[in-house]
């Protein structure tokens, strides 16, 4: 692993190149504290150059201007060649933000791949419309590329946030100009690599790595960028949409925060298959999920029950070395997301809240940001940990013993992505899960997904939709256009 090497220069109309001002900076590993790359640092004057790129491939057509069926083909090369290209692929995603290598593989790879594939198939499938009109017109409903599309996403899952936003844009004909990360930018200057050599045409996909300040706000307010999309925090989406309505009105797509809940009740129809899924998916990808349910409220009855059986699972996600095969826990991303969780922990203690688990850091000698899983009981809804995400593998646990109350405290959050209920009552199941204000509501299950559904959220987790059809409504533009028919028959 120490053998590999990374071209951390942007790639701009095909070529890969230095940031313009020669700036750079480090690409530190989560894993070790090495530096792993240098990558380039670039600013407004590459965002323009990128965006001229793009809108240059766009208006003479090498992409949007092929048949369907011939993106489509492109398409499916594309992901056929991340499935090639796999296993360089998981090592790179795991050294750069310290996942564990065995998910990467398994889940981020195969992800991006399936979601690049499916819009690939899809884009020949999708048929336009005719408007039922009287017979004196001929009223067609067309779909058009957006035009240039830019991209922003976070470093938690890197690969697929990206594959997640460019696979939809792409298949519809756009131009691309992804920003990834400054935190975890790897993955996706290898996507552009292989974009090119799958046949996507130079200026049709351009990755720009950089800072949000230097890089993304310049991508945001560009007045020849037709639509932003952005994964990320609520604070910078809201900054997102604020600058769109700055420039030239673009169409902004976020999908933002979450503090989603989960909530079991006594007649859980497999009491331990539901406690594996709360544990599990707060602490798979180290708690750093905007969909991780860290709001778990246990009916009063069964909770010490339920908390012994979780206790009991903790030591199967103690963190370790996330390059080796067998590790289920890695690293948090860098030094001030770890230091973020652990300011976290400490307003639990400090609030009131039982520390029934971890709670410090380890492995510290390894020079990487490790943090053990923990759980809190005792926790109320006042407090910090039960209001604000943290984005680390933190459980807060709350109980409760009436139904529409637990409705209303998980409702009392300003997010609204996600959700979980735990019942064996059909009714109680869908009652609630109407109640539950989130884009997604987990029923005897937690974390079940396809690319066949959209993600998104209500309130502030976000505008739009990602995967599913619903994600092409983001990058194309709807036309009517009105024939009017003066048959003398």
């Amino acid at each position: 692993m120490n053998d590999m090497s990374f071209d951390g220069r942007a790639l701009i109309n095909g070529e890969r190149v230095a940031a313009q001002d020669g700036q750079s900076f480090d690409c530190i590993s989560p894993v070790d504290g090495k530096t792993i790359a240098t990558i380039a640092r670039c600013g407004s004057a590459d965002i323009d150059r990128a965006v001229r790129a793009a809108r240059a491939a766009f208006e003479d057509q090498r992409w949007c201007g092929l048949a369907p069926a011939q993106r489509k083909r492109v398409m499916i090369r594309f992901a056929d060649l991340l499935l090639e290209n796999a296993d360089a692929l998981a090592l790179t995603e795991t050294l750069d933000m310290g996942k564990p290598v065995k998910y990467a593989r398994a889940v981020d790879v195969n992800s991006a791949a399936n979601c690049l594939r499916w819009y690939g198939e899809a884009v020949d499938k999708v048929y336009d419309e005719i408007a039922p009109t009287g017979k004196q017109a001929l009223a067609l409903i067309t779909r058009e590329p957006v035009g240039v599309v830019g991209v922003i996403v976070p470093w938690n899952y890197p690969m697929i946030m990206a594959a997640w936003k460019i696979a939809p844009a792409l298949a519809a004909g756009n131009s691309v100009v992804l920003k990834p990360s400054e935190k975890s930018p790897l993955t996706a200057l290898k996507l552009a690599d292989l974009a090119l050599e799958a046949g996507i045409p130079a200026g049709v996909f351009n990755v720009v790595p950089g800072f949000g300040p230097e890089a993304g706000s310049p991508l945001a307010l560009h007045m020849d960028v037709d639509c932003i999309a952005f994964t990320g925090s609520t604070r910078v989406g809201k900054q997102i949409h604020v600058m769109a309505g700055q420039s030239n009105l673009k169409r902004a797509w976020t999908e933002l925060g979450g503090k989603s809940p989960n909530i079991v009740f006594a007649d859980c129809p497999n009491l331990d298959k539901a406690v594996e899924a709360a544990v599990g998916s707060i602490f798979f990808n180290q708690g750093q999920s905007c969909n991780a349910p860290s709001r778990l409220y246990v009916e009063a009855s069964i909770k010490d029950q339920f908390l012994e059986k979780a206790l009991k699972l903790v030591p199967q996600y103690k963190p370790a070395n996330p390059l080796h095969k067998d590790t289920v826990m890695g690293a948090l991303v860098d030094k001030v997301q770890m230091e973020t969780v652990l300011r976290y922990i400490e307003s639990g203690k400090s609030q009131g809240a039982a520390l029934i688990a971890g709670g410090e850091q380890v492995m510290a000698e390894s020079g990487g940001c490790y943090v053990a899983p923990t759980i809190f009981d005792g926790v109320t809804a006042g407090m910090t940990i039960a209001r604000e995400e943290i984005f680390g593998p933190v459980l807060s646990v709350l109980s409760f013993t009436d139904a529409a109350d637990v409705v209303k405290q998980a409702n009392d959050s300003v997010y609204g992505l996600q959700a979980g209920l735990w019942t064996r009552d059909i009714n109680r199941a869908h009652g609630i899960a109407r109640a539950l204000k989130a884009g997604t509501v987990h029923v005897n299950q937690y974390d079940e997904d396809d690319i066949t559904v959209p993600f998104g959220g209500f309130k502030q987790s976000g505008v739009g939709r990602d995967k599913s059809l619903h994600a092409f409504d983001k990058y194309s533009e709807i036309k009517t256009t009105w024939i009017r028919i003066d048959s003398p028959v």
